[in-house]
């Protein structure tokens, strides 16, 4: 899954940041199940990751939010 910095999510349209965010979502359920199943993580710091970019998004539609009204 792609990670996107500040500068990145600033650039995606409306739609892309939705479909954004519901892969994160679904990437991040995955790597929480694995985990709780009893299962390595492959690479330990990607939830921390995939958190910090969902928080990037929605800040970001946040913002967006507030200039239209």
């Amino acid at each position: 899954m792609a990670i996107f910095r500040a500068h990145e999510v600033r650039q995606l349209s409306n739609v892309e940041l939705d479909e954004q965010l519901e892969k994160l979502r679904i990437d991040l359920m995955q790597a929480r199940g694995k985990v709780s199943a009893g299962g390595a993580p492959e690479n330990p710091g990607h939830i921390r990751v995939v958190r910090r970019t969902i928080a990037r998004i929605i800040t970001e539609q946040n913002a967006r939010r507030v200039k239209q009204a």
